[in-house]
């Protein structure tokens, strides 16, 4: 099994990640950030991929920040070698008013466009800035270049879901074995 860690303790937060890429989508997510605890349990159960992670600290900023710094580590040390992997990955969702697509190319190098169109300064109990942060610390963490991006919705919270699960099933996609793959999928012969 495709598994992988990843602990950090700061002056700020203390975050424990373990994931299993070939899991169901079990889930034990603890933050203090209830819509961030929300939005790692779609991610996990759309993905299919088991996540355990408690995380604590002063601030909510620097929880989401650093749940998503760790949490993209731990999704890198999981690939291993990356041998046999799809590689790329894409998704279109809907929840309800809102439609959300994602594209993630786990290449090795980080690169990241976020488009949430968040209207308001916070989404239940999360900073409306933050949840853009966390995709764009993912992708740096987990060294992929990842689009997301919200086409319309008028709800904050379904703009904010609809993309927390295009990128689930985008992720889903790209660290999927494929078959008929010998080797890394690069035309270089690494990634």
């Amino acid at each position: 099994m495709r598994k992988g860690n990843f602990n950090r303790k700061t002056k700020e937060t203390e975050i424990k990640v373990k994931v299993n890429l070939d899991g169901v989508g079990k889930v034990v997510i603890e933050t203090p950030v209830a819509f961030l605890s929300h939005m790692l349990t779609s991610l996990a159960t759309h993905s299919l991929t088991d996540i355990e992670l408690t995380a604590t600290g002063d601030l909510k900023h620097h929880i989401v920040e650093d749940v998503a710094i760790c949490l993209g580590e731990a999704l890198y040390n999981s690939l291993g070698n990356r041998k046999g992997i799809t590689r790329f990955g894409n998704a279109i969702v809907p929840m309800d008013d809102a439609l959300a697509s994602a594209a993630v190319d786990l290449s090795g190098r980080s690169y990241s466009v976020v488009n949430l169109g968040l209207k308001g300064t916070n989404v239940e109990d999360c900073a409306s800035e933050d949840l853009n942060h966390f995709f764009t610390s993912l992708a740096s963490t987990l060294r992929a270049n990842l689009h997301v991006n919200v086409e319309y919705g008028f709800n904050d919270h379904h703009r904010a879901e609809a993309a927390f699960k295009a990128l689930a099933l985008a992720l889903k996609m790209a660290v999927s074995i494929d078959p008929q793959r010998e080797g890394v999928p690069s035309s270089k012969g690494v990634l």
